[in-house]
């Protein structure tokens, strides 16, 4: 479905600076060595069963995106060519420069995705001129978010039937973690818990209401002291914006949180690794 696009010389106008990503939002482990333009062309799969997922349209859509984070809700949704700006490795964004391949990739697209957060949001939309169609993706790993991303998407590629496999596999597997992780807790009770704004989601699928919440600006004394006040047992930080032990001196204990998913833009694999640690964590409770 990719169309030939005519807009290479407006794409050198991004230049060093124009594929960044929001400083300290880069993978959290950093394991997967990536190079830029990753491209992923398996076929969407249940995350439940593995098999390959159909798909509505005849013609699947080229769909560039900025991050494995938008990659992974693309590929939820039915997409099969995806290729990905910036690459997992990168723990700096602004360390990276985009290479002719990102941005012809960018011109050749049928979409590109990219969230409001990202600085260089605009950047992307200049380079993509009038023929891919921009798409603001909302990234938020909140079970019932997620799922009206995927459809939104869906119903722009023209893959609701995928989409809707894949959303049948992730409501198992979601309902699977989430007793997993509920059952582990002493008593069956999730423990008083604080968290950071985005890793709120871990907090629902650990079956627990955060008594606070912090982020994502540095915590203050003041906040520090009414967190620490309200006596939480675990505190789930971003390990993509962490700044460290967040409540120190409380006995709180910190679980780090990864929101972004792997190369194989496996969004599932994010919930089976929140769901790890937070069985971790209830064990040594």
């Amino acid at each position: 479905m990719a169309r030939t696009r005519g807009r290479i010389p407006s794409l050198l106008a991004l230049g060093t600076a124009g594929i960044l990503l929001l400083t300290g939002c880069g993978d959290g482990d950093g394991s997967d060595a990536g190079a830029g333009s990753k491209r992923t062309d398996a076929a969407p799969s249940s995350p439940a069963s593995g098999a390959p997922a159909p798909a509505d349209a005849a013609e699947k859509p080229t769909v560039v995106v900025t991050t494995t984070w938008e990659g992974a809700f693309a590929k939820a949704a039915g997409a099969e060519d995806v290729t990905v700006i910036v690459p997992q490795s990168v723990h700096h964004a602004p360390d990276y420069d985009p290479k002719p391949s990102d941005l012809a990739a960018v011109a050749k697209a049928d979409f590109v995705l990219y969230a409001p957060f990202e600085p260089y949001a605009a950047k992307i939309k200049e380079a993509a001129g009038s023929s891919a169609k921009l798409v603001e993706v909302g990234l938020d790993n909140d079970p019932d978010k997620v799922k009206a991303e995927v459809d939104k998407l869906a119903a722009l590629f023209g893959t609701r039937t995928a989409a809707t496999a894949w959303k049948a596999g992730f409501d198992a597997e979601y309902a699977k973690l989430n007793q997993e992780v509920t059952a582990a807790w002493p008593g069956g009770k999730a423990p008083a818990l604080v968290s950071q704004v985005f890793t709120v989601w871990a907090a629902k699928l650990a079956g627990a209401e955060p008594v606070g919440t912090y982020g994502p600006e540095a915590v203050t004394p003041a906040g520090l002291a009414e967190l620490s006040a309200k006596k939480p047992a675990l505190v789930l930080d971003n390990a993509h914006m962490s700044t460290g032990t967040v409540l120190p001196g409380s006995g709180a204990r910190q679980v780090e949180i990864v929101n972004y998913p792997g190369d194989d833009l496996d969004l599932i694999a994010v919930y089976r690794k929140a769901a790890a640690e937070l069985k971790k964590a209830a064990t040594a409770s």
